[in-house]
């Protein structure tokens, strides 16, 4: 979390600075529409600079993975870059639009404004020519925008749908960058702002084009086949073990990819929940969490063909203690089953303790993990809220009294995982010791 904080606010602080210093701050001392004309520059390039940023990540950029640590968190830098996006656009709309509507209100007296001199630069001119049409454009992609990004953050709207709606905002996007490239202050591109608004844009588009074109990721997918198929009906997971017919760079134990079953549904990310032995397969654990996955059991058969995305992540169990706590919550466990596998192959000489929290026990889902524990020697700590209550540091301390010597990596509700990272904050573990998969798409 701390990187993907890091580098929005240096994006934020980065494009606030270089506009402060291309643009006097208040030229007209504080006289209204002085301050107007100051206030739609600064939203706008915030605006389409943090929608650039987010466009970009639309690529999933591996190279970017150690940086912000792992492509969950990209996800999660998305998803605030959007937010602050419409934001951001909302402000610049209200400064642009409630001064027309005043002015016609009879609240503000718009100044007078003597001829603009006639422009002899060709480019200049015709920029000057677009600027009705870009006010224009820009409104409507606002209208869109807005539309768009809520229904992106509504969670009940359908995934499938969403799939198909969030792809529109590229279209959008490219309209913003129209109306943007033609009403940026001509004297801005001489300055710092211009070349970093330049990239950003640049970059942006071609996240737009490469989403409309869908091929996100073409360079990472595989056809696979299932060839096992495994239904734990007590706690509603489906074991899905693939054949994969391409290249596969293989992964790390915690990584996941994104698996398309139906092409109208689109692709969803899965955590992969085996370890990579180089025989081309693949196993993943689904949760019939919603209306998608819980008919799965149904709708896939031993010999259908789907479609493999990755591998992406950073969930990779390296931190620098002597041992190593794993908490997984309900679903959250697949990451630790696919490192149990690993371990059993190779050791890391770490004592591993690990606590699967779960409210619905399937006792051969229990039988088959205890077996991958024994396998890789690590103590397993299995607790049923119903039967044991809920998990919590005080216990978890209990059980492993050298905790203060462990890294602790966590999947799981993101509620469970902010109270066990609070609650071990609170006892003096460093935030640097606590990893968390952000498993959030939306």
């Amino acid at each position: 979390m701390k990187n993907i904080k890091l580098a929005y606010a240096g994006l934020l602080a980065l494009l606030s600075v270089l506009w402060w210093m291309a643009d006097p701050l208040l030229p007209k001392g504080y006289e209204y529409f002085a301050l107007r004309t100051v206030a739609i520059n600064c939203t706008g390039i915030l605006g389409i600079g943090v929608m650039s940023a987010g466009m970009l990540l639309v690529l999933r950029p591996v190279r970017l993975e150690p940086m912000l640590g792992g492509m969950d968190k990209a996800y999660r830098l998305h998803k605030w870059l959007g937010i602050t996006g419409l934001v951001v656009a909302i402000i610049h709309w209200l400064w642009a639009q409630g001064t027309k509507w005043a002015v016609g209100w009879g609240w503000l007296v718009k100044p007078s404004r003597g001829p603009r001199p006639e422009q002899t630069d060709p480019i200049l001119r015709f920029f000057l020519q677009q600027r009705a049409l870009a006010e224009t454009v820009g409104e409507w992609a606002f209208y869109a925008a807005v539309v768009l990004i809520v229904l992106a953050l509504v969670k009940r709207f359908p995934y499938r749908l969403f799939v198909k709606t969030h792809r529109l905002l590229a279209v959008v996007y490219l309209a913003l960058v129209f109306h943007s490239v033609v009403l940026m202050p001509f004297g801005y591109w001489g300055q710092g702002i211009g070349p970093v608004m330049a990239v950003l844009m640049a970059g942006g588009t071609v996240g737009a084009v490469v989403s409309l074109l869908r091929r996100v990721g073409k360079q990472r997918k595989v056809v696979a086949e299932i060839e096992e198929l495994v239904h734990f009906h007590d706690n509603r997971v489906l074991k899905v073990g693939l054949r994969l017919q391409g290249q596969w760079p293989g992964h790390q134990a915690g990584q996941f990819a994104f698996v398309t079953f139906d092409a109208a549904e689109g692709a969803h990310p899965f955590t992969i929940s085996s370890g990579w032995q180089g025989d081309g397969r693949i196993v993943f654990m689904i949760k019939g969490l919603g209306d998608y996955t819980s008919r799965l059991p149904e709708m896939l058969h031993v010999g259908d063909s789907v479609t493999v995305e990755g591998p992406y992540g950073r969930f990779a169990f390296d931190g620098g203690k002597p041992r190593q706590i794993w908490v997984g919550g309900g679903i959250g466990i697949t990451p630790f089953i696919a490192r149990l596998q690993a371990l059993a192959v190779q050791s890391d000489g770490k004592p591993v303790d690990l606590f699967y929290s779960t409210s619905a026990p399937d006792e051969e889902f229990i039988a088959r993990l205890r077996r991958a524990a024994e396998a890789a020697r690590a103590r397993l700590h299995v607790l049923v809220a119903a039967k044991d209550g809920r998990l919590d540091v005080a216990r978890i301390c209990e059980a492993v009294p050298q905790w203060a010597q462990a890294d602790t990596w966590f999947c799981g509700p993101a509620g469970f995982g902010q109270a066990l990272r609070e609650g071990f904050t609170a006892k003096g573990l460093a935030s640097d010791d606590f990893h968390q998969e952000l498993f959030d798409m939306r």
